[in-house]
């Protein structure tokens, strides 16, 4: 699990790919959040596409470039989640954007999640086998 938290924390920025309401794929920019209890989190506002896309069709997957030509994949369930203290810390430990957009823990708005039955893959071009962990 560390290997993979260290990493998306590197990555800065990952690429989330969801089904969209219209059935096609759709990719967009995202960030980790943090990990807590073993849960990868994220999060996003629920009057976005986005949260419309992952309630209608919550399995999704990641993908985040870090050094010498690495990347990884993540891939789970969606899980919201309402854990005020999860929540807090977000606002505490993540980047001050996070805390300038939600302001509060209580923010309506705010639809934050983890991956449930999540597994990911770290591989590069080193010719090295890709090293697989489930989470």
């Amino acid at each position: 699990m560390k290997l993979v938290v260290d990493f998306l924390k590197k990555s800065q920025t990952q690429y989330l790919a969801t089904i969209g309401t219209d059935g096609k794929p759709k990719v967009r920019p995202f960030q980790f959040k943090l990990e807590d209890g073993g849960k990868l989190y994220f999060s996003t506002t629920n009057d976005k596409q986005v949260y419309k896309e992952i309630t209608q069709h919550p399995y999704v997957e990641l993908c985040a470039c870090g050094e010498n030509w690495s990347w990884l994949r993540l891939s789970g369930k969606v899980v919201f989640s309402q854990d005020r203290s999860t929540k807090s810390r977000i606002i505490e430990e993540a980047v001050p954007l996070i805390k300038a957009i939600y302001k509060t823990p209580d923010n309506p708005l705010w639809a934050f999640f983890y991956l449930d039955d999540a597994a990911a893959t770290i591989a590069d071009l080193s010719g090295q086998p890709p090293r697989t962990f489930k989470l």
